[in-house]
């Protein structure tokens, strides 16, 4: 019997532009579970607890809010992103129904 080991892109995120072309894709899927849970991938792949301390969360509060399930507040996720060294920008999306 093969056994197979559970996917964590947090395993693969291990460069600044590999982790901002992974939010960056989680964003343009504009599904918030989706999002958050890339937001705790990064931190996996950043360290939790390290990135727990920056945002002035436990890690065990960093795990929940991060984990899909959870909805976490705005300004948690904005913590979280300035102590991961992310910036939000904006810009305008492409006119589709041309």
């Amino acid at each position: 019997m093969t056994k197979i080991k559970p996917y964590d892109a947090a395993d693969y995120l291990d460069s600044p532009e590999t982790i901002a072309a992974y939010f960056t894709e989680a964003l343009e899927s504009g599904d918030p579970s989706l999002i958050t849970t890339a937001i705790g991938a990064v931190a996996r792949a950043k360290g939790m607890s390290e990135i727990a301390e920056r945002a002035g969360l436990s890690r065990e509060n960093l795990y929940r809010s991060l984990g899909g399930q959870a909805k976490p507040e705005f300004s948690t996720i904005l913590k979280v992103l300035q102590a991961m060294e992310i910036s939000l920008i904006a810009q305008p999306t492409e006119n589709r129904a041309a």
